[in-house]
């Protein structure tokens, strides 16, 4: 199924069309986590820049160029794969941003804030996997 012929319910607010990765609200607020990450890691030591810092930043990245990469290949099992892939790095990041704050990296209430929203998407995620599979099924059904 093309990419212009997704649709899912839920997403963008209804059951609209997809046209490109941009348009799902998991990728945009992936995005934006991504985008408050940096920002949180910009405040956190020196001396962590291959550390910590290097290891939020990618794994935050992470979750929302597989999300991209699972649209772009213009196949629902291959994308599904790849919604997997984006909630591991998901978990990931919860993983670092808590030992961040538990170490007194950077502001732990901005990384708690920035925690509750990857539990969101992740939850997001999962009804966006349930969703496609859904579908899926229907689709061998006929």
């Amino acid at each position: 199924m093309a990419n212009g012929e997704w649709r899912m319910e839920g997403e963008c607010g209804g059951s609209e069309g997809i046209s490109s990765y941009r348009d799902l609200r998991v990728w945009q607020d992936a995005m934006a986590i991504a985008q408050d990450c940096y920002a949180l890691t910009h405040g956190f030591p020196r001396e962590e820049s291959f550390g910590m810092t290097a290891q939020i930043r990618r794994s935050a990245v992470s979750v929302a160029a597989n999300i991209a990469e699972g649209h772009g290949r213009e196949n629902t099992g291959s994308f599904v794969q790849l919604l997997r892939v984006a909630q591991g790095s998901l978990k990931e990041l919860e993983t670092h941003l808590i030992l961040s704050a538990r170490v007194n990296l950077g502001k732990r209430d901005s990384a708690e804030a920035i925690i509750g929203r990857c539990e969101a998407l992740g939850r997001q995620l999962r009804s966006l996997i349930r969703s496609l599979q859904r579908r899926a099924e229907r689709e061998r059904s006929r």
